[in-house]
């Protein structure tokens, strides 16, 4: 399950699920929100992300892409040991910009 939350103006997106197969519908649609807004700002916080297999590092760069496509930002934070490796192997890491802690995203803003 992934749940939205705002702080602030800034969106925060948080799960358990590992992003994979079906879970990534799920992830689609806790964005819904933030995407309809006019220019959206969110911060994912992967910190009980377990793992993020191919097709999730394909969801996570859609998903940046449709928020630069409304100027908006999309950044990640509190990433696990497992996932930091994933994403900086992988080289999607340099596509975004990864704080340790969701307050540091969300202050990041300003």
């Amino acid at each position: 399950m992934f749940k939205h939350a705002k702080q602030g103006a800034i969106n925060v997106i948080n799960g358990t699920l590992p992003l994979t197969g079906d879970a990534l519908d799920l992830l689609d649609g806790a964005f819904t929100e933030c995407l309809n807004e006019g220019q959206p700002r969110a911060v994912l916080d992967l910190r009980n992300i377990p793992l993020i297999d191919s097709a999730g590092l394909e969801r996570l760069l859609d998903l940046r892409d449709r928020f630069q496509k409304k100027t908006g930002v999309l950044k990640l934070a509190g990433v696990n040991p497992l996932c930091h490796d994933i994403l900086t192997v992988t080289g999607v890491a340099s596509h975004f910009e990864v704080f340790p802690e969701v307050s540091q995203a969300v202050g990041s803003f300003i």
